[in-house]
């Protein structure tokens, strides 16, 4: 069976999913089999595997890291806000239904065998598993029954590294607090700080760790640098959703910033090409310097699509699309794209129907079974500025709880004019989508921009980059030590 580490954090964002990432390509990089391996996660950034099982989309960036195929068994649990009190629920890949956060909360204890079980069907296959927590341990509200850090820990027999983030202040705080309650129990399984997100001299930290080190009898294992990377983002606090735009010569790329936005990640590639930018945008005024408008995927598309009329956003984007701007939609944004969304079953909400954009030729019928495909398409149908696509084999996962059609013909992308929709998520990941895609801009407004680009490469580097940082900032023989002596 495979020896565990666990990566902890005193808060949310704190950056436990890049150290685990980082770890992971260390690990791989040594020679060994190495698995993330997350029991629940809560976001709206998913994807589907190749078995059309869906899952977190920091454990697939994590597999990434480690050189492996993503499996749902790094992610048995995956929670997806549908209101400020629920989520659906998704176990081992497949949604049971929604339920109300009080419910979930007397619900989780019955899935532990489902979390053990794909835990040691990893166990078994991989050589170390790192395993990553959720928000902080130290939230006693949730202790009771807890599934995803202390009590993951226990279950697992795995020794836990605990990152605090000294960017945002009182790093000492953060760690010496979320280790004072802890209860007695749980604070053998610490075997280590990791002060995250370091911008300056080191020395000046020193005194504060040996006063951190006598008040805790845990050592500092590590002291890691702000390291911009171009990796994917794990939920909504990413940074990318507040970034503006720098250089007018670059394409400016405005993604709607819905209020249930989903997968925006599969627009990283798009910012990381030279002479491109991307913006996350959540009114007119911030449309008018669009060079091309994405709508984005979203938890529930009636609701934002509500949303979008209530802001006038509706208006402009058809506005800025009759005065050349193309549009783009990715699933949810796909289906807001036509005429008119129905949803008699009652699947996302009160709303039966709605009233789309009326940009392609689409209708939209929601469905209460949820289609998880991940595969290879061949697009076609498409006309005007797109067209240029028609052909292209598309690489990419649906996750979507609807069926649209033109005229009788179900479709997963259409086009016309200057406007193109579609289901599947990741086709900017892939060299072929994206280069004809950034040379329909190129032609379109006169920029020059890279038109042979692969994201594959750029990812590559910059886990090896990750893997670099992780090395030279934290003992990595102590890191060894501890996955050897175990619990």
């Amino acid at each position: 069976m495979a020896k565990a580490i666990m990566i902890q954090g005193t808060m949310s964002n704190v950056g436990k999913s890049y150290v685990t990432a980082g770890l992971l390509r260390v690990f791989m990089q040594d020679g060994l089999k190495a698995a993330p391996f997350k029991s629940q996660n809560m976001a709206l950034n998913s994807f589907v595997t190749n078995e059309g099982l869906e899952m977190g989309r920091a454990q697939v960036m994590q597999a990434e890291a480690a050189g492996i195929e993503p499996s749902a068994d790094m992610n048995p649990i995956l929670l997806k806000p549908t209101t400020d009190v629920g989520s659906q629920v998704i176990v081992n890949g497949k949604a049971i239904g929604n339920m109300r956060a009080v419910d979930y909360f007397k619900h989780k204890q019955s899935l532990v065998p489902q979390i053990m079980s794909a835990y040691n069907r990893l166990a078994e296959k991989y050589d170390v598993i790192v395993i990553e927590g959720a928000g902080s341990p130290a939230e006693i509200n949730l202790k009771k029954n807890d599934i995803v850090n202390m009590g993951m820990a226990q279950m697992a027999k795995s020794p836990v590294l605990l990152v605090g983030d000294i960017d945002r202040g009182g790093v000492f705080a953060q760690l010496t607090g979320t280790y004072m309650l802890l209860e007695e129990n749980e604070k053998k399984y610490i075997k280590g700080f990791v002060m995250n997100k370091f911008r300056g001299d080191k020395m000046i930290l020193e005194p504060g760790i040996k006063m951190l080190e006598d008040i805790c009898p845990v050592p500092v294992t590590g002291v890691l640098p702000y390291t911009p990377l171009d990796i994917d983002d794990e939920d909504s606090l990413s940074d990318r959703l507040g970034k503006k735009q720098t250089d007018e010569k670059n394409i400016f790329i405005c993604v709607i910033k819905l209020p249930r936005i989903s997968n925006f990640t599969d627009f990283n590639m798009l910012d990381s090409v030279d002479g491109c930018e991307v913006r996350y945008v959540d009114n007119g005024k911030e449309l008018w310097d669009a060079d091309c408008i994405i709508i984005p995927g979203t938890k529930n598309t009636i609701a934002d699509m509500q949303w979008l009329k209530e802001r006038k956003l509706d208006r402009m984007i058809r506005l800025m699309n009759n005065e050349g701007c193309p549009v783009v939609g990715i699933c949810g944004g796909f289906q807001m794209l036509g005429r008119k969304i129905t949803d008699d079953m009652g699947v996302e909400g009160e709303i039966k129907n709605i009233n789309g954009l009326g940009l392609i030729d689409a209708e939209t019928v929601m469905q209460s079974e949820k289609t998880c495909i991940n595969g290879s398409k061949t697009l076609d149908g498409i006309s005007g500025l797109f067209s240029v696509l028609n052909g292209s084999m598309a690489k990419g996962y649906e996750i979507h709880a609807g069926v649209t059609k033109v005229g009788d013909k179900e479709v997963i992308c259409s086009g016309k004019n200057n406007v193109f929709g579609t289901y599947l998520h990741g086709l900017f990941d892939k060299k072929e989508f994206l280069n004809k895609f950034l040379t329909v801009l190129s032609a379109e407004t006169g920029k020059k921009i890279s038109a042979d680009f692969s994201y594959e490469t750029v990812k590559e580097r910059e886990y090896d980059k990750l893997a670099d940082m992780v090395r030279e900032n934290m003992d990595m023989q102590a890191v060894y030590r501890i996955l050897g002596k175990g619990m």
